[in-house]
């Protein structure tokens, strides 16, 4: 499994608005291509800006390659995320792109006990 990861920031006031538009764009598209094995989007408050995250998981990086085109390491962008995203170029702030962790045979998300995991057992 491959593991790619999208950072970027909106203006609080477009939090709700931009979440739903992630979700007809980048999520939409995670969902159409082929080796997508799902994605989650999150979103919190960071000072005077909201921090978005997408991590989504794929079986190949040919199958990010549908999705992303041949640099697979740089985010994909749609047409209103100018309206919405504070600083395109603040997207990527110490990556050359979106992260990619290779081989992740077993994983889990762990952020206070009451979360499960995300695949795997505890």
């Amino acid at each position: 499994m491959i593991v790619r990861i999208w950072r970027g920031w909106t203006r609080p006031e477009d939090t709700e608005a931009y979440a739903s538009y992630v979700e007809d764009t980048g999520l939409a598209a995670y969902r159409t291509t082929a080796g997508s094995q799902g994605a989650y989007l999150v979103s919190r408050r960071d000072g005077d800006k909201t921090e978005f995250l997408t991590v989504s998981f794929w079986d190949s990086e040919e199958s990010i390659r549908q999705f992303a085109g041949d640099d697979i390491e740089m985010a994909v962008f749609y047409p209103e995320d100018d309206r919405f995203l504070v600083d395109p170029g603040d997207v990527r702030p110490s990556l050359p792109g979106a992260l990619i962790a290779r081989q992740v045979p077993r994983c889990r998300i762990i952020c206070r006990p009451s979360c499960r995991p995300v695949c795997g057992p505890c």
